[in-house]
């Protein structure tokens, strides 16, 4: 048993709008609650047709009133697009709103292509030297007010909000450590890195008062359904969608076919093949065997599963299948108020 949650960016499916995807995250959710899921996390994306949850703490806020007691938080805020005092401000109110559910993941990324992280209007360049700094400005406006303070986050100032930082590779492992925050890593679509990016953050790992020891969390696609053959197909939605955005044309999420190779070339097939190496695609026993192997060799604390699935009962079939893989229910979260 481990506690395992789900990172979801609200797909749009073809025929289908952003009104139809936010409300099945909310319906996921609901479900994911009742299957004892920790966590629901959405991501920050900006300028994709397929992607509902560009206004991150909008959506969260939607998940949060559709539930009652599942943390919700951002999986994550790609920093670099925000003032540091106005994501304060935004969670805070979130934690105000939903007291004791609400994380922020952070990442350095800007979540789009360089034209449109421009139209962001925020400055991109050393952002490696800026990401730290605006990390620790954040967390500078959840601590308690000091004497002379000018600026505040209102609400904000003195909530225990969870910051995480997310990374896919070795940059954040290393920021997390010396700062002793939890670390999420996006194996999910970025494995290369994953172990040598655990390996740094637990060797450099400095205690503080926000956690006391590392806590790790990794993030694995999940297409699981009855038979192999269904799941094998389901799964090329997500095949189709990354491969259209690595051709720089990103659309909403196609429905699948039946043979993956009929739309790609055998060295796209090996580009998406090794992205997205971290999945585990295949029926109840097959799925739960994958993961298992999995987890004992990774280690990780907490596993974060994603899954766009083209149909949304499909969608909530293999969450529930991955649930009971995992033995979900009745895990409780080992990082709730850090």
């Amino acid at each position: 048993m481990i506690p395992c949650s789900i990172l979801d960016l609200s797909p749009i499916a073809e025929g289908a709008t952003a009104a139809d995807a936010l409300r099945n995250s909310a319906s996921l959710a609901r479900q994911a609650e009742k299957l004892g899921y920790n966590r629901y996390w959405v991501a920050e994306h900006h300028n994709m047709p397929g992607i509902a949850s560009a206004a991150t703490a909008v959506v969260i806020a939607h998940i949060a009133s559709s539930t009652q007691k599942i943390r919700v938080g951002a999986g994550g805020v790609m920093l670099p697009n925000h003032a540091p005092l106005v994501i304060a401000e935004q969670f805070g109110t979130l934690e105000t709103l939903y007291p004791g559910r609400i994380d922020l993941g952070l990442g350095r990324a800007p979540g789009t292509d360089m034209l449109t992280a421009r139209a962001l209007r925020r400055e991109l360049k050393d952002s490696d030297m800026q990401f730290p700094r605006d990390v620790q400005e954040l967390m500078s406006y959840f601590a308690g007010e000091q004497p002379g303070q000018r600026i505040r986050a209102i609400p904000g100032v003195g909530l225990k909000v969870p910051i995480w930082l997310l990374g896919s590779s070795l940059f954040s492992a290393q920021l997390a450590a010396i700062l002793g925050l939890p670390f999420a890593f996006a194996s999910h679509f970025a494995p290369d890195l994953l172990s040598e990016a655990l390996e740094i953050y637990r060797n450099r790992f400095e205690p503080s008062e926000r956690l006391a020891k590392p806590y790790a969390m990794v993030a694995a696609n999940v297409i699981a359904a009855e038979t192999d053959d269904e799941a094998r197909r389901l799964f090329t939605s997500i095949q189709q969608s990354f491969l259209a955005l690595r051709r720089g044309q990103p659309g909403k999420l196609p429905p699948p076919i039946e043979r993956i190779e009929d739309f790609a070339s055998e060295a796209e097939l090996t580009l998406v093949r090794r992205a997205l190496a971290v999945s585990f695609v295949g029926n109840p026993e097959r799925v739960r065997q994958g993961l298992a192997e999995f987890i004992q060799r990774i280690g990780p604390e907490e596993i974060m599963i994603a899954g766009h699935i083209f149909n949304h009962e499909a969608r909530l079939r293999s969450f529930e299948i991955a649930a009971n893989a995992l033995r979900c229910g009745g895990a409780e979260a080992r990082v709730s108020a850090a």
